[in-house]
């Protein structure tokens, strides 16, 4: 069971389950968008699934994706046709959700959403570390170390301050 995106084949447990699969094995895939979401990937892994380990797949909601019937050139074909289309649209969808999830991302940020992890409050010597700092009494070390924090925080929430400050 793969917990990755489908948006290409470098899944661990993808490429484990092909590592163990063998001539005449049977493959069960719930849809083909399970398999990839990448049209010319999903086709490649076919390929070398059922051409060059010799397994058999049966997509369970699409029946003509049943490669264990229909091994004459007509139902080759057929499947083939199936899984051309189905591959399109699994790559169509995902080219889709990242459209409307990018829209989303723009639509939050619009109405002032913020994202990550909400910010530490600054420590209560923040203000004096902060002046001697700036009056060069101390060294940005010296005053980020007293606040507790990396010297390159220190300097991004000095910025920081100096900008509320100047509201």
């Amino acid at each position: 069971m793969d917990k990755q995106s489908g948006k290409d084949f470098e899944r661990p447990q993808y490429k484990r389950l092909v590592r163990h699969m063998k001539k005449d094995d049977l493959l069960y895939i719930k849809s083909i968008d399970r398999l990839g979401r990448n049209y010319g990937e999903i086709l490649e892994q076919w390929r070398v699934l059922t051409k060059e380990k010799g397994i058999d797949i049966v997509v369970l909601d699409m029946p003509l994706l049943d490669t264990r019937r229909g091994k004459d050139l007509m139902g080759t074909f057929l499947s083939d046709i199936v899984l051309q289309v189905l591959s399109f649209v699994a790559e169509n969808e995902r080219v889709n959700i990242r459209q409307r999830q990018k829209e989303g991302i723009a639509a939050a940020k619009a109405r002032g959403v913020r994202f990550g992890r909400p910010p530490r409050p600054l420590p209560e010597n923040f203000h004096s570390a902060y002046k001697r700092w700036k009056a060069k009494k101390i060294t940005g070390t010296t005053a980020a170390k007293e606040c507790g924090m990396a010297l390159s925080t220190f300097r991004y929430r000095a910025a920081i301050y100096e900008k509320a400050k100047l509201l």
